[in-house]
């Protein structure tokens, strides 16, 4: 049987790290890993959504991953997305990633043109095999993906003993309870929306993956740690507070990994950088909500941690 354990736990989505050129910023995604682990996570998510991996270059992908596990040290579990929008690019990813130790990679389904499902498991299965050491993650996030992992695919996928879990993001969590039935003792389901992590748990999964862990991981690893111990109440307390100030973050001009970024400047004295065009910057009339949402993270903190 797998190792579960390093699975089980709070790991945030990275942030993509860039210099004042917009570049990759090694420098910084060293800071960022550090930063993480001293925060107590179980691990890290590199290179999916919050990593803005659509708007980056294999060769830039390759830099972020190669410098997270450098800074590392083998205290986190590292799961590297490696899914392109062509399988070639997707293979040459996946195996860079096992070259470099990282526990497992993961990939969403190709977007853009709705391929029939044999095709999205050819897909996923030719990555796999460029990685024929490493787990491989299923990425289910059907509301940005435009393909929905359905049981059959699940069925077909579950063929290929290198597939260990289920990121799923997919808003019902009647899916994780589906999945972790149909995948058995050993397999792991990761709760994807952050909005709804205690119901995850509550429901089965083993642990979160989620791209608002990294700027407030305190909230989300009390709330673990309470759904954990059967206090379901008041880890929905907290999650009630992390929803109030991802709606907060919302309300800004700017793209959300953007916000995200000002606070962990704002708070820990921590400079990644901006995002990416197309996604929006922050624009300086959002400062006054952005200081805002850096308080509500303060005082939940204070309040639960």
């Amino acid at each position: 049987m797998k190792d579960i354990t390093k699975y089980q736990g709070i790991i945030p989505a990275f942030y993509a790290c860039y210099d004042d050129n917009g570049e990759i910023s090694p420098e910084r995604v060293e800071a960022l890993t550090r930063h993480l682990i001293a925060k107590g996570v179980k691990g890290v998510y590199v290179g999916g959504s919050s990593g803005e991996c659509i708007y980056q270059s294999v060769a830039d992908r390759k830099l972020v991953l190669e410098h997270v596990m450098k800074a590392a040290e083998g205290k986190l579990t590292v799961i590297a997305h490696v899914a392109c929008n062509n399988t070639t690019d997707s293979k040459e990813l996946a195996a860079h990633a096992e070259s470099l130790g990282v526990d497992a990679i993961a990939a969403i389904p190709p977007i853009y043109f709705h391929l029939p499902e044999y095709a999205i498991a050819e897909y996923w299965n030719d990555i796999s095999s460029a990685a024929p050491n490493t787990d491989f993650v299923i990425y289910n996030i059907p509301q940005l993906a435009g393909v929905a992992l359905t049981m059959p695919l699940f069925r077909e996928m579950r063929k290929n003993p290198r597939v260990a879990a289920v990121k799923n993001s997919s808003m019902p969590v009647q899916d994780i309870q589906m999945f972790k039935m149909e995948g058995g003792e050993g397999f792991v389901v990761f709760n994807g929306p952050d909005e709804q992590l205690v119901s995850g748990l509550a429901m089965g999964a083993d642990g979160g993956i989620g791209g608002t862990y990294a700027v407030m991981p305190e909230l989300y690893l009390k709330i673990k740690e309470l759904t954990d111990a059967g206090k379901v109440k008041e880890a929905s307390e907290i999650q009630y507070a992390a929803d109030a100030i991802i709606y907060a973050m919302c309300e800004c001009h700017g793209n959300l990994y953007a916000v995200m970024k000002e606070i962990l400047r704002i708070r820990e004295n921590l400079n990644i950088g901006g995002v990416r065009k197309p996604l929006p910057e922050i624009i300086p009339e959002d400062m006054e909500q952005i200081k805002k949402c850096a308080g509500m993270i303060d005082e939940a903190i204070k309040k639960y941690c």
